[in-house]
């Protein structure tokens, strides 16, 4: 049962969705979105998937919603990057990780998992890296050996958002390295990467070439979303 303390920050403090601005319901799953509202974010359709797994050069590639410019599944990554909201990555990562285990049961013999890592300043300015609580709420289905800093990125890259392909391609290039601290240790490993959304592959696919050198068994790659 609720405390009185509880009544009484949910009075002040009300949660809201962060996508209709409506407070929630008490019985609802989430402290963020409507659960009504959840089931209808926009997915990624087979034809999408398919294209985006010829793009993204991992042994197996999955993504679940549709990021779209101003859709409501841009809203909830919004929120999860910049507005502070990085527990949304631990439930988004625990809900679409059940569904990717429903359909890669591989998946449960993988050693290694890791997030696609961010600069050293846009981890300061923001607080954290999104992509960590993905695998976090991820990994608390799998519990396999988590490590957020494996692969560092080496430069502050420009942003992808606004750079056409090869631009990005290039703004990318050499841009990650292998952790000195676990050089040698990755050799036969079979390790998912995790990212919150791929557009082009041209970031994830950065990481994956540098993953590769170490003489990994396997990669699979997830990211919650990808661009149509």
């Amino acid at each position: 049962m609720k405390s009185f303390f509880d009544y009484i920050k949910d009075f002040f403090f009300p949660k809201i969705c962060i996508i209709t601005n409506i407070k929630l319901k008490p019985e609802n799953s989430n402290n963020f979105i409507d659960d009504k509202v959840f089931s209808q974010l926009e997915r990624l359709k087979p034809d999408d998937l398919l294209e985006m797994r010829k793009k993204v050069k991992s042994d197996y590639f999955n993504s679940f919603l549709a990021f779209g410019n101003k859709n409501s599944v841009q809203t909830v990554i919004h929120y999860l990057k910049y507005k502070g909201f990085y527990k949304i990555g631990n439930f988004i990562g625990t809900y679409y990780g059940n569904e990717l285990i429903k359909i890669f049961q591989k998946i449960r013999e993988y050693d290694i998992i890791c997030p696609v890592p961010l600069y050293k300043t846009k981890v300061r300015e923001r607080g954290y890296n999104q992509s960590e609580y993905i695998c976090t709420g991820i990994n608390s289905l799998l519990n396999i050996k988590q490590i957020n800093n494996l692969v560092i990125r080496t430069r502050n890259t420009k942003s992808q958002t606004h750079l056409k392909y090869f631009e990005r391609l290039s703004n990318v290039k050499d841009a990650f390295k292998i952790n000195n601290k676990y050089n040698n240790q990755i050799a036969d490993k079979r390790i998912l990467l995790v990212d919150d959304v791929v557009t082009t592959g041209a970031t994830i696919n950065e990481v994956i070439k540098v993953l590769r050198n170490e003489n990994v068994k396997e990669i699979s790659a997830f990211s919650i979303a990808s661009a149509r």
